[in-house]
């Protein structure tokens, strides 16, 4: 019986193979070697994975090696500009850059089966502005890795006000938008989560200070796409006026929720904010914000936008007032937004059924 094809490295620099020989051997898994693309092209296709060597990425354009699934370009150090462009042409998912990447290569190499990963998207958004979207976003990704997920919260709203202000963050140190937007996208995605403010197992992605520009689509793609392999849930905050990374966000998002003051003119802002939703994402449905001054119904809020009504939420003037020290809502896991959050958590991770 014919041995199952393994892995492909394909490299001519003799530190590059010993490096990669040794996250294969720290996988459990055998491999197969290859010095050009020329060398590498009978075993290219049947191997599971295919990993080359910076040195061997020109090489292999001019090879017109096939395109095929799971292809990873590998460098050490900071690859040049000239491997960044060339990757994409060549089929190339990732350039991992060691050796920040390496436990990422090491789960890349390893042949036992594993169940696949299993990561969560939700989306929020608010149906006006000043609708409380950025609390609500906050608070599910801080009830998330309180019920035990890896979680990454993203601030994409360049005029929310920003995320790491709603969470006390805004002195942890860590890659922000502008410098994410500055690499192109160009980040490999154990390298981009590491590279990010974190505090245990909450991840975010935020805008600083001095700039307020767009969320380019490519730093947009490169997180989802870096998400989804090292987390578990993925919370967005959106802008009302979508662009392209939001888009994108949208299409990604298992659920999206729409946040809507008990208001009637807050009702016909959420309406319009709904149509440009819901082409991008199947399943929306609304969170009201009390009070309600007109004695507004959340069930007549929901049944007007013709989406399904995920929770209510009361005033808490306690929670406002710690937000202005600093202090991250759902903080100490009570209150009606810390229920609600962990609520919708355990809907979205299926651990609870979706409230109709």
């Amino acid at each position: 019986m014919p041995l199952p094809p393994r892995p492909l490295l394909i490299t001519a620099d003799a530190d590059l193979l010993d490096d990669l020989l040794r996250l294969a051997a720290a996988a459990g898994n055998e491999v197969d070697v290859a010095p050009d693309p020329i060398a590498g092209r009978p075993r290219y296709l049947p191997a599971p994975v295919v990993l080359i060597g910076a040195d061997q990425v020109l090489p292999g354009l001019r090879a017109r090696l096939p395109r095929r699934p799971r292809v990873i370009v590998v460098a050490r150090g900071a690859p040049g500009d000239e491997i960044w462009s060339a990757a994409e042409p060549l089929g190339a998912d990732h350039v991992a850059v060691l050796p920040d990447a390496e436990p990422w290569l090491v789960e890349q190499l390893d042949g036992r089966p594993r169940p696949p990963a299993v990561s969560r998207t939700l989306a929020v958004i608010g149906g006006r502005g000043g609708a409380g979207a950025s609390i609500l976003a906050a608070g599910l990704a801080r009830m998330s890795v309180d019920a035990g997920h890896r979680t990454l919260l993203i601030d994409a709203d360049p005029l929310g006000g920003g995320l790491d202000l709603v969470l006390g963050w805004e002195r942890v140190n860590g890659l922000r938008w502008p410098g994410l937007a500055g690499a192109g996208g160009r980040v490999d995605p154990p390298a981009l989560l590491d590279a990010l403010p974190h505090r245990g197992d909450l991840v975010l992605l935020s805008f600083d200070r001095d700039e307020l520009p767009g969320v380019p689509a490519e730093a947009m793609a490169a997180t989802l796409d870096a998400a989804r392999r090292g987390r578990d849930v993925i919370v967005a905050d959106l802008p009302r006026q979508l662009d392209d990374a939001a888009v994108l966000a949208l299409q990604a998002a298992d659920r999206t929720l729409l946040v809507v003051p008990a208001e009637v003119r807050a009702t016909a802002s959420a309406a319009r904010t709904l149509a440009q939703v819901r082409p991008h994402c199947e399943d929306v449905a609304v969170v009201v914000r009390g009070p309600a001054p007109g004695r507004l119904r959340p069930r007549e809020i929901a049944d007007t936008l013709g989406v399904p009504l995920a929770g209510t939420l009361r005033p808490e003037p306690s929670m406002c007032r710690e937000l202005e020290r600093g202090t991250a809502p759902t903080t100490g896991g009570k209150g009606p937004l810390a229920d609600l959050c962990r609520r919708l958590i355990d809907e979205l991770m299926g651990t609870r059924a979706v409230t109709a």
